[in-house]
């Protein structure tokens, strides 16, 4: 058994923010994979099925984003997990817009569910970190990752989902490099090998002249004919 945890912060308002990118996340896996419904379990939401071989909680955590920990924490013991069995999906402020990385252990660099998560289960547990962008100075990160996306963000977030999504089972298998090309196929995919030559434009060359090998007199003749 695996927990995929979203991070995020609960109530409408709040759904279309950056900072909830790991929700999304989520909800895109449990709706293309046939989880069950979702339901209220360790100061969250939980939805359980299958990726693949591996069973999979899904759990979105309702405590508000710098108290996530408190969530996650309960999950863990109830299911009797390690960290190494926890992989969490959270917004990165320090990639570009939909990139996207996977990583085990580390510092949370300030952002707050990881913190949290930090406190309650250590910091051995999987990361996805979903890139949504630097706002340019660290004083304006809040009002950033607390608003929602911009329209323009809507195409490049949808391919970055249905990746992460289409990726999961290779995810909850345990190969990642697989589930970062399943990502990468739909926000970069590879260029047709089958586009026309590039046509060069060739001047054509003149047709040579024969040589007028008439005599005066004929040029004359035949010039009045």
């Amino acid at each position: 058994m695996q927990l995929f945890v979203g991070l995020g912060n609960p109530g409408a308002k709040y759904a279309r923010h950056r900072h909830n990118v790991g929700f999304m996340a989520l909800d895109r896996i449990a709706g293309d994979h046939g989880f069950a419904p979702w339901r209220e379990k360790f100061q969250g939401q939980v939805s359980e099925g299958r990726l693949g071989r591996e069973k999979i909680v899904l759990l979105k955590p309702e405590t508000f984003m710098n108290l996530s920990g408190q969530s996650v924490g309960a999950a863990m013991r109830f299911y009797k997990l390690t960290p190494d069995q926890i992989t969490v999906f959270h917004d990165e402020i320090d990639l570009a817009p939909g990139k996207i990385r996977v990583k085990t252990g580390g510092g949370h660099a300030g952002h707050n569910g990881l913190r949290s998560l930090h406190q309650h289960i250590g910091a051995d547990y999987n990361r996805i970190r979903i890139g949504v962008g630097h706002p340019g100075h660290k004083d304006r990160v809040p009002g950033y990752v607390l608003h929602d996306f911009a329209k323009a963000d809507e195409g490049w977030l949808d391919d970055l989902l249905r990746g992460v999504s289409e990726g999961a089972v290779q995810l909850a298998e345990g190969d990642s490099g697989r589930f970062m090309n399943a990502v990468a196929l739909r926000t970069a995919p590879p260029r047709s090998s089958n586009k026309p030559a590039r046509k060069e434009a060739i001047a054509a060359e003149p047709t040579p002249t024969a040589a007028d090998e008439r005599s005066p007199l004929q040029k004359l003749v035949d010039k009045f004919r």
